[in-house]
């Protein structure tokens, strides 16, 4: 397993952040002694500072709108725990396996900037609790984004102290059971501790990091099944010329057409039956794919600058207590908005696609939903009828849920937290709309590869002229695709396809596991 040591300037990457939450990568702490003691003098600053002015917010005061009220000097060692109690209440799903390893190492990744006032103990166990997989059970659920996450947070600070339940081995188990059969103590929160756990944006970023993946990886197979669409219509080729694509420059544009030029390059330049002009889901989809293509850089940047910056609240630097507000998930909601938007419309593109192909009006010769049966039993098949108007109700979900989340801003804890973010839950409808996404292309996979054979059986088109990487891709997808004659169910067919998207089971144009 690769390894990467972290300390106060190693930044962390989306693609570590995604190996380590698949396992094919370990995260540990620098042993340098001179980070060591960098970490250590926030902590130490604020000790010395509660010491001489006995003042500190979330140390020695309540919590948001609470700060006001001063909590006596005896029960200031009560107050972490306290902390992370109040704010179990998180419900929905839990967070997958994978995205809390992400959540702690993001969590890990901004305290090590040290400008949180937290030990190096504390570290310390966030890193044990990856290395040894044992992962809080966090809900989904609870969080608007600012106060950071909170709510789901908590879930991670209550296990560090030795309460509530984690997953462990694959079972969920309570923590305080796990720690006893492991022979781990609970950790004593120092004051201000719990408050660097929870007042952070790990859980949005982790799931932006997920949706991010996702959204890469659908673009690409977008751009794919565009050229598979191509070639199974009998479209025109010359709708992706390099020369075309040059006078309207987008990166993102440019490049996707390139995509689909190198899967077409052996494709018949024209066919005598076939449109001058595709239509729109064919001929624009460069333009359309373009968008998120041109756009994932943005995003990345958003992703990974939150992951590696401090934000919770108060923060020391330069030997000063700062009050701000870097909790705020406006950056990792408006990515995760736009992203939806833009994956949404991949959907929307390969449901068309699958339209034409269907339908014998548009797709130049092919039979009435790809029906794979002739003769009397012809008229008792219907072939991938209802798996189109499966793929339109997929993608009416996924349109759908593109209203943006930041725009639903409620005012909170008592007019305190009275502009929040509702990063999380665009982050949360982000995956929703991978996943819908995932649902369609798993559908045009099954429409495509089906197009094609019965291309391949009425002679117009044979495999073995394809491009090798061509050929590969299919060949893996019929692996999960029969050929579809009589009819069949087709949901194991499409489950196991839609995992097989998830787990980038198909190399595209250098995106894969």
């Amino acid at each position: 397993m690769t390894q990467i040591v972290l300390d106060a300037k190693r930044p962390l990457t989306i693609e570590e952040a995604y190996a380590l939450s698949r396992q094919t990568l370990k995260i540990t702490l620098s042993s340098d002694e001179n980070f060591k003691t960098y970490i250590q003098k926030g902590a130490d600053f604020l000790s010395h500072h509660f010491d001489k002015e006995g003042a500190i917010y979330g140390v020695t005061t309540g919590y948001g709108d609470n700060c006001d009220r001063a909590v006596p000097l005896d029960l200031v060692e009560d107050l972490p725990l306290n902390l992370s109690r109040f704010h179990g209440c998180g419900l929905g799903d839990y967070l997958t396996l994978s995205q809390t390893r992400m959540v702690l190492a993001i969590r890990l990744s901004t305290l090590c900037h040290g400008y949180s006032g937290v030990s190096f103990n504390l570290l310390k166990r966030l890193e044990l609790l990856l290395d040894h997989d044992i992962l809080p059970v966090i809900p989904s659920e609870g969080s608007v984004g600012a106060s950071g996450d909170l709510t789901p947070l908590s879930y991670v600070a209550a296990v560090i102290m030795g309460e509530r339940d984690v997953w462990y081995k694959g079972t969920k188990r309570s923590t305080a059971e796990v720690y006893a059969e492991l022979g781990i103590p609970n950790y004593k929160m120092r004051p201000k501790e719990p408050l660097a756990i929870m007042n952070g944006t790990a859980v949005m970023t982790a799931l932006a990091v997920e949706a991010f993946k996702r959204a890469e990886y659908l673009s690409r197979l977008t751009m794919r099944l565009t050229a598979l669409t191509s070639l199974a219509i009998k479209g025109n080729p010359h709708h992706f010329n390099e020369d075309l694509f040059a006078t309207k420059p987008h990166p993102g544009q440019m490049q996707a057409a390139a995509m689909i030029r190198l899967d077409l390059r052996q494709a018949p330049s024209s066919f005598p039956e076939g449109r001058l002009q595709d239509r729109y889901s064919t001929r624009c989809a460069p333009h359309i794919i373009g968008v998120l293509e041109d756009m994932l850089p943005v995003f990345r940047n958003m992703i990974e600058i939150e992951m590696n910056s401090a934000n919770d609240n108060p923060l020391i630097y330069n030997e000063q207590i700062l009050h701000g507000g870097h909790f705020y998930g406006g950056h990792i909601a408006f990515a995760m908005d736009s992203l939806k938007n833009l994956v949404a419309n991949l959907a929307d593109l390969l449901d068309r696609q699958m339209a034409v192909l269907v339908d014998p009006k548009f797709n130049n010769g092919l039979p009435a939903n790809l029906c794979g049966i002739k003769g009397d039993r012809l008229s008792i098949n219907h072939g991938l009828k209802a798996l189109q108007i499966g793929a339109s109700a997929w993608t009416a979900e996924a349109l759908k849920q593109t209203m943006p989340a930041s725009v639903f801003s409620r005012s909170t804890e008592s007019h305190n937290q009275d502009k929040v973010s509702m990063g999380t839950i665009a982050a949360r409808d982000a995956l929703r709309v991978s996943q819908l996404t995932e649902q369609v292309a798993a559908a045009q996979l099954i429409s495509t590869l089906q197009a094609l054979r019965l291309r391949e059986q009425e002679g117009s088109l044979s495999l073995d002229n394809y491009p090798s990487e061509i050929q590969s891709f299919l060949t893996g997808v019929a692996q999960y695709a029969p050929f579809i004659g009589e009819d069949q169910p087709l949901d194991d067919c499409l489950r196991n396809l839609i995992s097989a998207i998830q787990t980038r089971q198909f190399p595209l144009y250098g995106v894969g596991e």
